[in-house]
């Protein structure tokens, strides 16, 4: 009996002077403010439009004849008819270093977030600057010239912003809050993933094969992130539900802008061009296989991983025991 009880004291001795919970390697080494930098500076690259030489497309107001591979190199093609590639290019990025930060959360602490943020920004915006320099340079002197390029830093602005708002919802929120980040990147995902598929002047023959399959990107980004979201709490609730609104209308709104901005004869009629998109607008939303379809499959894919992830940790439970 008294050894029994000299066992437990010194069991008892063994656990007290023991830590509590030994610091593990991501925790013992948080991320510097020289290290986040660059790592936003990488998440910045615009990967699609390296691949592809990065010659500026041609321009209609372009003061001279100029054949497409002789045109400069800028850092963003800039150009009315790729207005949505500019923005997928400017967004993606900061998205994915959202989902590394929130990945690696333990080892991120507030200032190295923010200098991860500045990387981003830093390299975004030396890009803008060369593509508008460059675009401006070479456009007839006019004045339609220079709104041209003003209408184009401002795509390029919006495109920086909503990446840095993706970048620190996906990043610091809570997981609702983090799933709409995820959606609101889910298209321009599909579009970058598009852009590097198939780079312009490449030859690779998948166009057909890529674009059957980046259709359906963001209907199994969403769907996945509202699994690994959960119906947890109401506001997750709310925010799968946002979530789905948002996969239905942010495509039909993409297709609207894309058809009416990359209309030549609108360029100089803001009013029609407007009226152009809300059209196309009205009539995308509806479309069985470009707006209904997706959605569908983001349900079910959702539906399956929540029914997975509520049964599976009962089974591996009761197979344990």
């Amino acid at each position: 009996m008294q050894q029994q009880d000299s066992s437990a004291v010194d069991a008892q001795r063994t656990e007290s002077d023991a830590p509590a919970s030994a610091p593990t390697v991501a925790e013992s080494r948080p991320i510097d403010w020289w290290a986040a930098l660059p790592i936003g500076a990488a998440a910045a690259v615009l990967l699609p439009w390296i691949v592809t030489g990065m010659r500026l497309p041609l321009q209609n107001l372009w003061a001279a004849d100029t054949a497409p591979d002789q045109m400069p190199v800028a850092f963003l093609p800039m150009s009315q008819y790729a207005v949505v590639s500019i923005v997928a290019l400017l967004a993606v990025g900061p998205a994915a270093a959202g989902i590394l930060v929130r990945a690696t959360r333990s080892r991120w602490r507030e200032p190295a977030l923010w200098w991860l943020l500045a990387g981003v920004l830093l390299v975004q915006l030396a890009a803008t600057a060369q593509a508008v320099a460059v675009v401006y340079g070479g456009l007839q002197v006019q004045l339609e010239s220079a709104l041209y390029a003003v209408a184009l830093t401002l795509v390029a602005l919006v495109g920086i912003v909503f990446g840095a708002v993706v970048l620190v919802l996906v990043s610091r929120a809570q997981r609702a809050g983090a799933l709409v980040g995820l959606v609101l990147a889910s298209p321009l995902a599909a579009q970058w993933l598009a852009m590097l598929l198939t780079p312009q002047g490449s030859g690779l023959l998948v166009g057909g094969f890529a674009s059957g399959i980046v259709r359906w990107v963001p209907a199994v980004l969403v769907g996945v992130a509202i699994v690994w979201c959960g119906f947890g709490t109401p506001g997750r609730i709310v925010a799968a539900v946002v979530s789905l609104v948002l996969l239905w209308m942010l495509p039909v709104l993409i297709t609207a802008v894309t058809a009416a901005v990359g209309t030549r004869v609108l360029a100089t009629r803001p009013d029609a061009m407007i009226e152009y998109a809300g059209l196309v607008f009205r009539s995308a939303a509806f479309e069985v296989a470009a707006s209904i379809l997706p959605l569908v499959v983001a349900v079910v894919i959702a539906g399956i991983g929540l029914v997975l992830r509520a049964t599976l940790p009962r089974l591996v439970y009761r197979g344990g025991r």
